[in-house]
């Protein structure tokens, strides 16, 4: 899970700005999933991101648990339910992957 293959044809369609336990939005800590056709690539600069996993929106238990250190990534699925736990310390990006144009659509789906 921690590192599904991107597609290698699939290109960057946005990035975020670094964010931090004041930063983040909150969203990211509560369930949410990337859009159709979207991977995450979440990439952690310094401290510790947690990355829960979840079978679809309504589970409270994740099946999958990820934890993500300073200079490591991981990568989320189209359409897979998530949420993140940060460190004090955290600072970390996310990367929007797809193989199509995804001008102006929402990179991800809150609950």
């Amino acid at each position: 899970m921690s590192h599904l293959r991107i597609p290698a044809n699939w290109t960057i369609q946005r990035s975020t700005p670094f964010f931090t336990a004041e930063t983040v939005p909150k969203a990211l800590l509560t369930h949410h999933n990337t859009a159709a056709d979207v991977f995450g690539q979440l990439c952690v600069m310094e401290g510790v991101v947690t990355y829960f996993g979840f079978a679809d929106s309504e589970v409270t238990e994740p099946e999958v648990t990820v934890v993500i250190e300073a200079g490591q990534f991981a990568t989320s699925p189209p359409q897979y339910w998530h949420r993140v736990e940060l460190s004090a310390d955290a600072q970390f990006n996310i990367n929007f992957w797809s193989d199509q144009d995804k001008t102006g659509q929402s990179m991800y789906n809150k609950k």
